[in-house]
């Protein structure tokens, strides 16, 4: 899979909000979380059913050139079978924003590939497994790459592709500032449920890195820090006796 790479003079940065959404921007953001989840088991099922078939004719003898086609794990390969197969599994999935079946067929490729990477050596540490199926404990996130996805100029809003504005509990202030100087561009939203039922949106940015101005010269001498310890323990009597001596 490809890797993002992060230009010279930027750094990656994520900025987190918590959200305040209304009652049916709730219900939402639980349908598109939903969806990405049930994406990601319904092709996790299919990989692991093409697999125990191959297997299985493989026990009968059936030569490879004759046996089920492969599924292809790479996201291209499963969301092309997706699309072939929603409309029969999934005949609700116009609800939610083709964001939300992205997030769950990249998450499954994403965990295969590790796991056929582990399996051969190529993956450094300890052994992955091999994907399991998400539930609604572990499967409460979506994320949105493409549309509409803006903070507002009030700092108190963000706009996400299908669940329109929703209200954040704190300021976006920090980030809205960046994006207002031209320092900072949102690469993606991720929004995720925590365990208390919280929402939160969190911003992958790429933000210009700070740099040293050209005419600032550095010094030619090494810095260097020298820990004297603590030699008493001011106390208010100590700062008495401070007081005093200074006046």
């Amino acid at each position: 899979m490809a890797r993002f790479e992060v230009r010279d003079g930027s750094v990656v940065q994520a900025y987190r909000f918590a959200l305040d959404p209304t009652p049916s921007q709730a219900r939402a953001l639980a349908s598109h979380a939903g969806g990405a989840r049930f994406a990601r088991n319904h092709m996790l099922a299919l990989v692991k059913a093409v697999m125990d078939q191959r297997r299985a004719e493989r026990s009968y003898g059936i030569d490879e050139p004759e046996l089920t086609p492969v599924l292809g794990w790479s996201l291209p390969a499963l969301r092309k079978v997706w699309n072939q197969r929603k409309n029969a599994c999934a005949p609700w999935w116009g609800e939610n924003s083709k964001e939300a079946y992205n997030t769950g067929l990249d998450s499954l490729a994403r965990a295969l590939d590790a796991w056929s990477k582990s399996r051969t050596g190529q993956r450094a540490g300890k052994p992955i497994g091999f994907p399991r199926f998400k539930t609604a404990r572990s499967g409460r996130s979506v994320r949105f790459t493409t549309g509409t996805i803006r903070v507002e100029p009030d700092r108190h809003h963000v706009t996400l592709p299908r669940l329109a504005t929703i209200r954040t509990h704190e300021s976006t202030r920090k980030l809205a500032r960046r994006l207002e100087a031209g320092s900072a561009r949102i690469l993606s939203a991720t929004v995720t449920q925590d365990s208390a039922g919280r929402w939160y949106c969190s911003f992958h940015t790429l933000v210009a890195s700070k740099s040293r101005p050209a005419h600032a010269a550095r010094s030619p001498h090494p810095v260097v820090g020298v820990d004297v310890g603590v030699t008493c323990c001011l106390t208010s009597r100590c700062a008495r006796r401070a007081s005093r001596c200074l006046t």
